[in-house]
């Protein structure tokens, strides 16, 4: 289903407007091409611009990041869900929703260094367009809980293997 172009029914004449600013995070997911990776350097620039403008402890860091990424995930399904609906596709690759809370998740234990974020991007892309076996099960969940998850779930393998690095290079 990975950012399906399958029709799979006419698109809907009107769109809702909450939906779609979210789903394509507020137009990101309108770039071309990768819409994807726009809405994964969206993320992690707001991060570190959020890192260098209130400079948080590492906690508040880690706690701040993880409570942006479960909202992010919470209101990113029912608005994927909505447009999927009214774009009349399974996975629209404009939704980038997803991937702005997939890369949230890579960056809950980093420190606020363009480096750690740069890896973190790194990381989550390669996991998010890799699939690994169970992360490409979630993408058959229904509608918005299948787009978010599997995301969701490259982003945590992402944030594991950057704490492997992050351990390997200390």
């Amino acid at each position: 289903m990975a950012n399906s172009n399958l029709q799979t029914r006419p698109p809907a004449e009107k769109k809702t407007l909450w939906a779609w600013a979210i789903g394509t995070f507020f137009g990101a997911g309108l770039l071309k091409p990768g819409s994807g990776t726009y809405g994964s350097i969206a993320a992690a620039l707001l991060w570190l611009g959020a890192t260098q403008l209130w400079h948080p402890a590492a906690g508040a860091l880690a706690l701040w990041t993880l409570a942006a990424a479960v909202t992010v995930t919470l209101i990113g399904i029912p608005a994927a869900t909505i447009v999927a609906r009214e774009c009349g596709r399974e996975d629209p690759g404009l939704v980038v929703i997803d991937e702005v809370a997939g890369q949230l998740f890579a960056l809950i234990l980093m420190p606020p260094d363009w480096r750690y974020a740069a890896l973190a991007l790194l990381l989550f892309r390669v996991f998010d367009i890799w699939k690994p076996g169970p992360v490409r099960r979630l993408e058959r969940l229904p509608a918005g809980t299948g787009i978010m998850l599997d995301d969701v779930a490259a982003g945590l393998l992402a944030l594991a293997s950057g704490l492997v690095a992050l351990f390997l290079l200390r």
